[in-house]
């Protein structure tokens, strides 16, 4: 059997930001032309306005440290290509950060007795010390003059005891599981069936602490951010203080509304989506939330959307798919939300999955899309490819690897402009499987190349998972969370 094999280098992709000019890397292009929403005008956001909830003593922390981000901060590396030194909050984005007493809630304060909660069991200990932030956000969440983002200050005590808990299922629960599975498996009628919410009413084996704290804050529409010693204090495990400058900032300023960069495409306005599932155990069932749909559009934002429940069953393993209503449903929501977004429907939708698109998939979003004249579907998939070269370091990144018409792009890899590869492990391609004749594989990978770069979580430019799959399994589970009513589509609210 004949091997064509074509090896070409992808140029890094191009950023845009406030100011003229495009940029490859995300803090010299904050430095040099600002956020991109300075091109808004009068929209721009010249405030950040930024909440503080948790123990007098870590919010005491968390004052000094943002105090200090008001500043410039001097890089320990030497290598200052990829660690620069931070220039101060409103050098950077042209907007102040602002910290005030009224946007302050003090546990001790507010009669939140913290150490006696640290001492219940492990779910009523998970359940009271959520209570405690979730009140706080809420009360802040409420004023008139709200801050824009409130960070939820966690003292290592609340990081050991509450980050996870799975819960023991009782004999009860256990045989009324069995006798559920006994009766699908006989195809009998359950007695839930016909009227049972698409939410399962069970409590989930396994809970998240900052997820649920999200679902929670979600619900009074208030982006949050996690604050824990590791970003306040200077310790010998903990980044230099710029490098966690620069990430905590760049999603600070996002999370309170501004858009930091967008990513510089060329052709007709596009909306990238991904698709992928989500496994949820209960103390009921083992069920799947279909579709995590990220989606991004070409102008600069995100949202997420959640799919309908597909019925669990072992024997599928990973190879999960919508039927082609489902499909159909989602493709609408999508074009929906879109709009409310934008303002004006896509010209053009790429979808990205994890496993291959069924007839069924094909068939519901062709539907759905019918009236977009560019649809592309693309699979990306993990893979046992590898390359070497000749020295020291792996192949660059940006290597697309081309083998018998399926593509391997690597998204991580040798970087010549720090001189360096910041991996600890050899880089693994990502499989690109094109089954549309029409697309081209050279610019899917472009384009999958720059989403890379659209994590407006850090300002670090090492990711190598495209945005429209990244967060999948953080998405879900901040979803699984939300009981009642539709979870909230900003994704402002996810990361």
């Amino acid at each position: 059997m004949a091997v064509e094999l074509e090896i070409a280098s992808l140029p890094p992709p191009l950023l845009e930001f406030g100011g003229t000019g495009h940029f490859t890397d995300q803090k010299t292009g904050l430095t040099q032309a600002g956020p991109f929403d300075l091109r808004f005008g009068a929209a721009h956001r010249t405030q950040v306005r930024v909440g503080l909830v948790g123990p007098a003593e870590m919010i005491e922390k968390a004052r000094r440290w943002y105090e200090r981000c008001q500043s410039p901060i001097t890089s320990g590396s030497d290598n200052l290509a990829q660690y620069p030194p931070y220039y101060g909050f409103k050098s950077i984005f042209h907007a102040d950060l602002v910290l005030s007493d009224r946007w302050a809630v003090d546990f001790a304060a507010q009669k939140f007795d913290l150490e006696k909660a640290l001492a219940l069991g492990s779910v009523p200990r998970f359940e009271k010390v959520l209570s405690f932030y979730s009140r706080a956000i809420e009360k802040l969440a409420s004023r008139q003059n709200r801050p824009d983002v409130v960070v939820c200050c966690l003292p290592d005590a609340v990081v050991r005891s509450c980050w996870s808990i799975t819960q023991t299922l009782t004999k009860a629960q256990k045989r009324a599981i069995k006798r559920e599975a006994e009766r699908m498996e006989a195809g009998q009628m359950s007695f839930f069936e016909g009227w049972e919410p698409e939410e399962d009413a069970g409590d989930l084996l396994t809970r998240d602490f900052r997820r649920a704290l999200k679902a929670r804050a979600m619900a009074h529409k208030m982006p949050i951010q996690i604050g824990r010693d590791r970003l306040f204090v200077d310790a010998e495990d903990s980044q230099d203080p710029a490098t966690r400058a620069w990430n905590m900032s760049v999603a600070l300023y996002y999370k309170a509304g501004g858009i930091p960069w967008r990513l510089k495409l060329e052709g007709p306005q596009t909306c990238f989506v991904g698709i992928s599932f989500h496994h949820m155990t209960t103390t009921r069932r083992h069920f799947v939330h279909s579709s995590i749909a990220q989606a991004f559009s070409s102008d600069g934002d995100g949202f997420a959307l959640r799919g309908e429940v597909v019925p669990w069953n072992p024997e599928q393993g990973r190879k999960l798919h919508l039927t082609e209503e489902q499909a159909a449903r989602l493709g609408e929501r999508i074009l929906h939300e879109y709009a409310d977004l934008t303002g004006t429907e896509p010209r053009r939708i790429v979808l990205h999955k994890t496993s291959k698109f069924d007839d069924a998939e094909v068939d519901g979003f062709d539907a759905a899309f019918a009236h977009v004249p560019i649809v592309e579907l693309i699979n990306l998939m993990p893979s046992n490819f590898r390359l070497v070269q000749y020295g020291a370091y792996p192949p660059a990144r940006g290597t697309l690897c081309t083998l018998n018409g399926e593509g391997f792009l690597f998204t991580t890899g040798y970087m010549p402009e720090w001189g360096t590869y910041p991996g600890p492990h050899i880089p693994s391609p990502i499989r690109i499987v094109t089954p549309e004749q029409g697309t081209d594989l050279q610019r899917a990978a472009a384009e999958i190349l720059g989403l890379t770069r659209i994590n407006w979580n850090t300002a670090q430019n090492t990711s190598g998972q495209p945005v429209t799959l990244r967060f999948a399994r953080r998405i879900g589970g901040i979803m699984a969370e939300v009981r009642d009513g539709e979870p909230e589509t900003s994704y402002r609210y996810y990361m």
